[in-house]
């Protein structure tokens, strides 16, 4: 009996020593949560003022609780005496494994973070990645799914989407469109760039401002080659590129002008025959 009467004295001792600890412990682990709860909410509705992507915000407001919920079970456990050091190198431990087994896959995932922050593209853009022209279809947390120009579905990791440059067509208001045009050495040039432009301006979908531009680009072995650039919005962009080449053609042979191509002459001369490109 005196031995039962001493250990529960003891007991008693202990829960009373320990009483305000685990009170105190208890309301700040409550009040903890309401804090975490809290900040969280504010986070999300930051990051939907901001424009993020709707899936990947309660991905990344779900990530920010565990983490701060962690945090804070740590601090409540230290307040009660629980040795939480060994804890801590617990769990610095499990996350350096996690990662290094999964170094590329994070460093996609953060790459895509950042591309939805920063927004260097958004979806339906027109880009240009690692050599893969095409509109962007979607933009999730690891990828960057592209439907390129032959109706083609590319999967690109956003880490591998961002190492290199990225080229965005649809960031500004036109483009210019890059066409070339042979003329032959004999022709007049004035009239034949008249001719274009004129035959620009009938094209669909072509901006009259800027305006478009016909000019001598470099002088080949059979011909002229001039640099014809109409300017179109994304959206017209191939509209313009297609009908403004057969526009052209179709007024160079109106005025009868033949597009150049190579020619041999030939010469004869005291019984030798000489030909000359």
């Amino acid at each position: 009996m005196e031995f039962l009467a001493e250990k529960s004295g003891t007991m008693i001792e202990m829960l009373i020593a320990w009483a305000p600890k685990l009170v105190g412990a208890i309301l700040v682990l409550i009040i903890g949560l309401w804090i975490v709860n809290m900040i969280t909410n504010m986070i999300s509705k930051a990051m939907t003022k901001s424009g993020l992507d709707r899936d990947v915000i309660p991905f990344l407001t779900s990530m920010i609780s565990v983490l701060l919920k962690v945090m804070l079970v740590l601090s409540v456990a230290g307040m009660v005496g629980i040795e939480t050091t060994s804890f801590v190198a617990l769990i610095g431990m499990a996350g350096l494994a996690i990662g290094m087994a999964l170094q590329g896959t994070l460093g996609h995932f953060a790459s895509g973070v950042m591309i939805l922050i920063f927004k260097p593209y958004r979806v339906g853009d027109l880009v240009k990645l690692q050599g893969e022209l095409g509109h962007v279809e979607e933009i999730q947390v690891f990828n960057t799914i592209v439907k390129s120009l032959d109706n083609k579905k590319v999967i690109i990791p956003n880490g591998i989407a961002t190492s290199g440059i990225m080229t965005n067509l649809s960031a500004n208001d036109f483009l210019r469109v890059d066409l070339n045009v042979a003329m032959p050495y004999e022709e007049d040039f004035d009239k034949v760039q008249g001719i274009i432009l004129e035959a620009i301006r009938q094209t669909p979908k072509v901006l009259s401002n800027p305006a478009p531009v016909v000019e001598i680009e470099k002088f080949d072995a059979h011909n002229i080659l001039l640099a014809v650039r109409p300017f179109s919005t994304c959206e017209d962009y191939w509209d313009v590129y297609f009908g403004t080449y057969k526009n052209v053609k179709a007024a160079l042979g109106k005025a009868g002008i033949k597009v150049a191509y190579p020619t041999h002459s030939v010469n004869v001369a005291q019984g030798k025959i000489a030909m000359a490109n």
